[in-house]
């Protein structure tokens, strides 16, 4: 009986870890990519960037084990804090990838979801799990065959940036994908 108890213990602080007031969203001043949310603000920390423009050329082997995509095909998208929705400028990245991808069918790819360094553990790892499986959603309703495609999720044990600013925050905000398998030919 002391195990079913502390079992529906366990589940209810899950779930209320999971719920909209969490550690993620205390202070953020956004993540600058123009989406909307009470902490979007003004100013990209990355630009738009992607790993290519970080250190990577197309095909070679970066953090985790996977290659970068190719020249001028972006490879992260944002969220808004404690969001898994994509925004309108994540479909115009998420589309590139996609027609990419359509170009290269030999190409499989893995999507890294991943968060900023505030909230649980167990709360980031399944945020950055609704990420990416948002992203891979989206790319096999654009004609991307799902057996392409693997989702992982790092929560926020792997930052792309190292820090606690709110810009670093918003850097970590993403998902990343990244070739696994095959030789683009685009």
């Amino acid at each position: 009986m002391f195990a079913k108890s502390l079992a529906v213990v366990a589940i209810a602080l899950l779930l209320a870890g999971c719920s909209g007031d969490t550690p993620d969203k205390v202070g953020g001043a956004g993540n600058g990519y123009g989406q909307t949310g009470s902490d979007a603000a003004g100013g990209s920390p990355l630009g738009g960037v992607n790993s290519n423009q970080l250190g990577g050329a197309p095909g070679e082997v970066g953090p985790r084990g996977t290659r970068y995509l190719a020249p001028g095909v972006e490879d992260r998208i944002f969220f808004d804090t404690a969001a898994a929705m994509i925004s309108p400028e994540a479909h115009a990245v998420l589309d590139h990838q996609s027609g990419w991808l359509n170009q290269n069918p030999q190409i499989a790819v893995q999507i890294a979801g991943n968060c900023d360094e505030r909230g649980t553990e167990e709360y980031n790892l399944a945020l950055g799990e609704r990420r990416a499986n948002s992203a891979r959603d989206y790319l096999v309703s654009h004609g991307i065959s799902a057996q392409r495609i693997r989702t992982i999720s790092y929560g926020k044990g792997q930052p792309t940036a190292l820090g606690s600013t709110p810009d670093d925050w918003a850097q970590n905000r993403n998902a990343i994908t990244s070739v696994l398998g095959g030789q683009p030919t685009s």
